[in-house]
């Protein structure tokens, strides 16, 4: 699982990166500023490879760009419209923690840190994240199947006008030509060639059993 920590106070960083290595998780990825956490991310500049970290923990206050722009231009992107964002910040006015859900954090970490709840909340947060994976795969497996039985329903509609039945009697008319549009339809639709075959009763007919 890997972290994203975007500080400017490089002991904060160091301090971070520790306790949840030591906690087992990694890989950890750190930045300096908002500008550089959003070039790792591929946010901005031409990231050839752009990180995609499973929680993201943002600095509130930073040069350049700070914590609340930074969450905003990371839930521009769809890719990581789901991604974690853990905001730390001294600051108790609840406007502030007010305007920083706004932008896109999903919790706050107020320092100074202690190790336990750093690591209960990083681990509260990727556990979320998963459910919320596991559920979007659903979905999109969901939508595949209905898809594909769309497409099979069509194509048994597209079938049914193939076949021709006697208006008095009936029956399906076997005859060569028909037989010849529905084995190219067939093909055509599995791009396979259809296997010559007869049913049991003609079977029967056909090689009865010995004695």
């Amino acid at each position: 699982m890997s972290i994203l920590i975007v500080d400017d106070s490089e002991e904060i960083r160091q301090l971070l990166q520790m306790v949840l290595q030591k906690a087992g998780y990694g890989p950890i990825i750190t930045a300096e500023s908002g500008r550089q956490a959003l070039e790792i991310l591929g946010v901005m500049g031409r990231q050839i490879a752009p990180c995609d970290p499973d929680v993201i923990l943002m600095d509130l206050m930073m040069p350049d760009i700070d914590g609340l722009e930074a969450c905003r231009q990371i839930r521009s992107l769809e890719r990581l419209e789901h991604t974690p964002i853990i905001i730390i910040t001294a600051k108790t006015d609840t406007a502030d923690l007010q305007a920083a859900y706004t932008a896109g954090a999903t919790d706050f970490l107020r320092k100074p840190i202690t190790p336990v709840e750093l690591v209960a909340r990083v681990s509260t947060a990727l556990s979320l994240k998963q459910e919320l994976d596991a559920r979007i795969t659903r979905e999109q497996e969901l939508i595949a199947r209905t898809e594909e039985l769309e497409r099979a329903l069509k194509e048994l509609k597209s079938l049914r006008g193939l076949i021709a039945i006697c208006a008095k009697c009936k029956r399906v008319r076997s005859d060569g030509t028909y037989r010849k549009r529905i084995e190219d339809y067939l093909e055509q639709c599995f791009e396979r060639k259809l296997e010559r075959d007869i049913c049991p009763d003609c079977m029967e007919q056909s090689y009865p059993k010995a004695g």
